[in-house]
């Protein structure tokens, strides 16, 4: 079994779409690391963080508020770092090869900066969230 999804060019710069293309590669690549590789701990921990990403996307998507967008975006940003960890890892460990991490660190790349573009964007709402909820306690 060889580890090869690739993300849709077409989903540019769609949060969603880049976030949900990417938990798709996410899962193909837990099941070639566990089935081929017999690598069970850090893919299962990439697993969590990288389709948390697009979890928290699709909750942003549908949020109930700008500030409920912002927050979600905040946390799918913060999965997107763990990923990050977890990809760079797997590739040090050397259960992947310098062209799979390559491509994945690509993607991962992508993801992670349109998400930082995002959560820049909605910064002044996560404060005033933030200040919030420092007010009640």
């Amino acid at each position: 079994m060889r580890f090869e999804i690739y993300m849709h060019e077409d989903s540019e710069n769609n949060v969603y779409e880049l976030a949900s293309n990417f938990a798709l590669r996410i899962v193909k690549l837990y099941q070639f690391l566990t089935e081929s590789k017999k690598e069970y701990i850090m893919s299962k921990q990439l697993l969590r963080s990288g389709t948390s990403i697009g979890a928290n996307c699709f909750e942003g998507k549908n949020a109930y508020s700008r500030d409920d967008f912002a927050f979600k975006m905040s946390i799918a940003l913060k999965e997107a770092g763990e990923s990050g960890f977890w990809i760079d890892l797997l590739h040090r460990a050397a259960y992947l090869s310098d062209k799979e991490y390559e491509s994945l660190n690509q993607d991962w790349n992508h993801v992670y900066a349109v998400l930082v573009k995002i959560v820049k964007a909605t910064k002044p709402q996560i404060f005033r969230i933030n200040s919030q909820e420092n007010k009640e306690h």
